[in-house]
């Protein structure tokens, strides 16, 4: 393992297409390219840590987040009606799913920042899969005049 030192005299460790600095006593690995293996953080700190089987449940944790991000996007499970009383519960309601929505969108991102190929994959395919289903349906309802939200 090579090293060099930044400006301010800080030694920056370089192996493979990882860069780790050293920050106090403890060296963090930041990958800076795409790169392939079960051996990755996603996440959280040691997870899944080099286990094959718990890396596949990441990946599918990462493309069930993906579809759901796509679900609620089109989703409208809550309708709203002017003039009735159940504007603000319905306006609240809404809000609420929009903000599990940006953090399941904020989660995938996340992941995907881990720069292992088999997470980008997994939250491609999620996301594509998602709106194939939920998407496409959403247009052939509303080209169709089957759109329940019209009045």
């Amino acid at each position: 393992m090579s090293f060099t030192t930044t400006a301010d005299g800080v030694p920056v460790y370089l192996y493979n297409s990882t860069v780790a600095t050293m920050l106090g006593r403890r060296r963090i690995p930041i990958h800076t390219t795409f790169y392939w293996g079960h051996k990755v953080d996603i996440l959280f700190h040691c997870w899944p840590g080099d286990s094959a089987a718990m890396y596949a449940v990441a990946l599918i944790l990462v493309f069930v987040m993906a579809v759901l991000v796509e679900w609620l996007s089109f989703t409208n499970i809550v309708k709203l009606k002017n003039g009735t009383s159940n504007d603000v519960v319905g306006s609240f309601l809404k809000t609420g799913l929009y903000g599990v929505r940006t953090v399941f969108s904020y989660l995938v991102m996340l992941a995907v920042m881990s720069f292992n190929g088999g997470v980008f994959i997994a939250a491609i395919c999620g996301h594509v899969i998602g709106f194939m289903v939920f998407g496409t349906m959403a247009i052939l309802k509303k080209s169709s005049g089957l759109d329940s939200s019209k009045p």
